[in-house]
């Protein structure tokens, strides 16, 4: 099985403008096979990539630089016969009712009327996680504002995004203890709801920090001064190939 994973984009939500609003696609034999949020950004980048629209989405937190792409989305798929209700959503399940909230619960998501934010859509709630294309993918809480409200996704193997976050040492030493490459929260300066580069230096070993790629920083020169202090940092569109899946993890996929 041949992974990679293409960032969308890297930016914060101030920075998504110049670098893109942070999210990724996890591409399998070269083609998309699950995109990590969908803000504005992230949405118009996936279309230019891959000329047509993602089909199946998990959605980390309900900040607008990491979902409002699916406003869009929603129309594109709703007329669209083909996709409608057929656009796999998998949404952590504290997260669903923040998403409602923020999305779903607008009234008259038509203005004839006669449709719901969810008929676009095929809203998986998850836990512990979930089964996508055949591969078992784990899903575990980060933190980034309050409890409950932020999560990680992992490929035992292959991948972590840890999503908006602070360092969490004592989760990664559990969720990115056999090789995956981790995609990781990091700016140059760090705050109460996002990690900064001296904090991971100092809480994370030297292994960890090896195998992470920064991303959702605040503009090129802080990617420049991460990379100048011996860090990979990803850039905008740029494509890294991934380990395969642990064989547990992964069945042949569905017919």
């Amino acid at each position: 099985m041949s992974l990679a994973l293409h960032f969308l984009g890297v930016g914060n939500a101030g920075a998504a403008p110049q670098l893109g609003a942070a999210s990724g696609v996890i591409e399998r034999e070269g083609v998309p096979f699950l995109m990590i949020d969908c803000g504005q950004e992230a949405l118009s980048a996936y279309l230019a990539a891959y000329g047509g629209l993602p089909t199946a989405l998990f959605i980390t937190h309900v900040h607008m630089d990491h979902v409002a792409g699916l406003e869009r989305l929603f129309y594109a798929a709703y007329f669209d016969p083909a996709l409608c209700g057929r656009v796999r959503l998998y949404v952590p399940a504290p997260v669903v009712p923040h998403l409602q909230r923020r999305l779903a619960d607008y009234p008259g998501v038509l203005a004839e009327g006669g449709a719901n934010f969810w008929d676009a859509f095929q809203l998986v709630p998850v836990s512990e996680g979930f089964w996508h294309g055949g591969c078992w993918f784990e899903v575990f809480p980060v933190r980034h504002h309050r409890p409950d409200t932020a999560f990680g996704l992992r490929l035992r193997g292959s991948l972590v995004w840890t999503g908006d976050t602070r360092p969490i040492p004592e989760m990664l030493a559990v969720m990115a203890d056999a090789g995956e490459r981790v995609a990781h929260d990091c700016g140059l300066v760090g705050n109460p709801s996002h990690s900064g580069i001296d904090e991971l230096e100092r809480e994370y070993p030297a292994e960890l920090l090896a195998r992470c790629l920064l991303y959702h920083y605040a503009s090129a020169a802080d990617g420049e001064a991460m990379r100048a202090r011996g860090h990979r940092v990803a850039r905008p569109g740029e494509r890294v190939p991934l380990p395969p899946p642990s064989a547990e993890m992964a069945t042949a996929p569905p017919a």
